[in-house]
């Protein structure tokens, strides 16, 4: 499953209009407040700008859902610098900056049920393996002789993906409502996807919906966390924070990062629960341990903050780093104030200028950052300049 992202006040619109789309997207709901406050012996770090709320019942915008490969990818990392990785580092007192989540996606090869016996699993397992024709036709015996649903799933998304036979949406949600009416619960997952994404038929939000929660109901984390964002976003039903914390609570428990993260910002903003920096810290850490970047980001803050969690600036510092390496603007911000500054590290002036070039063509611009690249000698601006040559030129063509 791909990852998703994150929520707060102004903010709440416009990340969820990026979260509720069909997409395989990556990365959990709501920007935080601010940590801290500035102060002379504790430079601060400030978040960007929060988005505009969209107008009250403005539709989100959706995305077209990219084709789901057969096993789950690592999110991409930015490509490896000409230059050593920085030292770890650990920002001053760090604000969290506004991240937009997106729903998780279908599960590709939903696992077959327990005791479906060798052909179902055969199927499963070819699929798994790549041998999709092998798969599609054990899948079809299977459907043939006991009428599986698990088989009919696995149906829908050979035809969903064009995997061993053509690329079928209309066959592929005739197999999903097959397999969803039976009760299968990631076929109904899979068509909620569909139905709000718009393939084999017109956006049908309000399906969507039903299908999520019928699916949430039956244990489907990703639908219980898909539907979590739909009490944020209010405009299919009532807003209510507390339904979204409480289903973001089982997804989290179940062990999704989205839902880690999304559960972990309400705690921060005390929507639909009691404001609870612990219990933030709790769930942030659990996501960030889970690799997901935008929980690591925000986890950082909180470990050098020392907030609701032990002080930690080494932990933080190594979690920034990891942030950076794969792209985060954000991250590679915070880590270029860090190592400006040299708090908690020996001071990198060439680190801190490369780290900031590559946050700025990021799009996290930084007035202090520039004062400071400014100020260095014209040879340590220039070692900078070519140590963010490869990250710049990266993200350039990654736009184009």
């Amino acid at each position: 499953m791909s990852r998703a992202r994150h929520i707060n006040g102004a903010a709440l619109g416009a990340l969820l209009g990026a979260a509720l789309i069909a997409s395989a997207a990556a990365q959990a709901p709501v920007p935080p407040a601010p940590v801290g406050s500035p102060s002379q012996s504790s430079p601060q770090l400030t978040p960007p700008a929060p988005r505009a709320e969209p107008e009250p019942g403005a539709a989100p915008k959706a995305k077209p859902k990219p084709k789901p490969r057969p096993r789950p990818t690592a999110q991409p990392a930015a490509p490896a610098p000409s230059q050593p990785a920085p030292a770890q580092t650990a920002p001053a007192p760090i604000a969290p900056a506004p991240i937009a989540p997106a729903l998780a996606a279908p599960m590709q090869a939903p696992p077959p049920a327990a005791g479906g016996g060798r052909a179902l699993d055969s199927a499963y397992g070819a699929y798994q393996r790549g041998y999709y024709l092998t798969a599609f036709v054990q899948a079809t015996k299977r459907v043939e002789s006991q009428g599986d649903m698990k088989a009919m799933t696995l149906l829908g998304e050979l035809y969903a993906n064009g995997f061993g036979v053509m690329q079928d949406d209309a066959k592929a949600a005739q197999w999903y409502r097959l397999a969803a009416d039976r009760g299968d619960r990631e076929a109904m997952f899979a068509l909620a996807m569909f139905r709000l994404a718009g393939r084999a038929g017109p956006p049908n939000r309000e399906e969507s919906a039903k299908l999520f929660a019928a699916a949430a109901k039956l244990g489907h984390v990703a639908a219980a966390y898909n539907l979590g964002l739909l009490y944020l976003e209010g405009q299919l039903f009532p807003r209510d924070y507390a339904r979204a914390a409480e289903l973001f609570r089982g997804a989290a428990q179940a062990g999704s990062p989205e839902a880690q993260y999304a559960l972990a910002t309400l705690y921060k903003e005390g929507r639909g629960v009691t404001t609870d920096a612990r219990e933030a810290a709790r769930w942030m850490g659990a996501a960030a341990a889970a690799d997901y970047t935008d929980a690591q980001v925000e986890y950082a803050i909180a470990l050098f903050n020392g907030t609701g969690v032990d002080k930690d600036e080494p932990g933080a510092a190594a979690l920034l780093q990891r942030a950076a390496r794969k792209g985060s603007p954000i991250a590679q911000n915070r880590l270029a104030q860090v190592l400006s500054t040299g708090r908690g590290l020996p001071a990198d002036p060439v680190e801190a200028i490369k780290w900031h070039i590559v946050s700025k063509a990021g799009g996290a611009s930084d007035l202090k950052l520039d004062e400071f690249m400014n100020k260095q000698k014209p040879d340590v601006r220039a070692a900078g300049e070519k140590a963010a040559k490869s990250w710049v030129e990266a993200i350039k063509q990654s736009r184009s």
